[in-house]
């Protein structure tokens, strides 16, 4: 009788979230993991390539087997991506930057593996969404992230009011972000719509040199000067 294939595991690896030494924000587990993983299901080759060079030096590029997902990826290649799992092989999910599969496009490989059998691990590393929860001084027993708010404007407003009733309603932070070259627009949104004494938070850059990180009331932010155009960063709201 032909003995049956055991699985891989799928272990899902944080990145960093921009230029920092990587020993800084990730454990030894995630060099230890690239170190026996050959097979990666990417968001971006380039900077997945980048990012495991970086980690593991002396990890040989030419044996990297990497499949990309992305947005533009057709359900029907979450299968192929997830074959040397079936096979046996061990294989890495990457995000582009922090967590994979939260706010991020792996999350319907995890599912996939779950469906299958496969074993997921996940490993310890920086999330944009829990260090700035962290470290706003608001409620981190009950909250919510929103993803994306609407672009048009009034739809913007109508979100806007939604969440800022629903955090007093529910003593409850509410968490969003917005295109990295939208920042500047959201803030001066928020600062016009959001109640005078509703608190804000903005985390920018986090875990980077450049780290911006403070909550005020919005009375408070209509004093400050800041430019978040094209640096990443987390919005949480709380009416209390």
């Amino acid at each position: 009788m032909k003995p049956t294939l055991s699985l891989g595991k799928l272990y899902l690896i944080p990145t960093t979230m921009g230029d920092c030494d990587p020993m800084d924000v990730l454990p030894q587990t995630i060099k230890r993991s690239i170190d026996f993983i050959d097979h990666y299901i990417v968001e971006n080759e380039k900077t997945a390539r980048k990012s495991i060079k970086i980690v593991q030096p002396e990890k040989k590029q030419s044996e990297l087997v990497l499949f990309t997902l992305n947005k533009h990826t057709e359900t029907k290649e979450h299968l192929a991506m997830i074959q040397p799992l079936l096979e046996g092989k061990n294989m890495g999910l990457m995000s582009e930057a922090g967590c994979p599969g939260v706010a991020d496009p792996g999350a319907v490989i995890v599912k996939i593996a779950h469906d299958k059998g496969i074993q997921v691990v996940p490993l310890v590393g920086p999330s944009s969404i829990l260090l700035a929860l962290m470290a706003s001084g608001m409620n981190g027993q009950s909250f919510t992230f929103n993803g994306y708010l609407p672009i048009e404007k009034e739809e913007k407003k109508t979100a806007l009011k939604f969440l800022e009733k629903l955090s007093f309603d529910k003593n409850q932070s509410q968490i969003f972000i917005e295109t990295p070259y939208r920042n500047n627009k959201l803030l001066e949104d928020l600062i016009q719509i959001l109640h005078p004494e509703t608190h804000l938070c903005v985390a920018t850059d986090i875990t980077l040199p450049t780290e911006y990180i403070k909550t005020k009331k919005i009375n408070a932010w209509k004093k400050e000067k800041v430019d978040l155009h094209k640096r990443p960063s987390i919005f949480i709201l709380h009416k209390m």
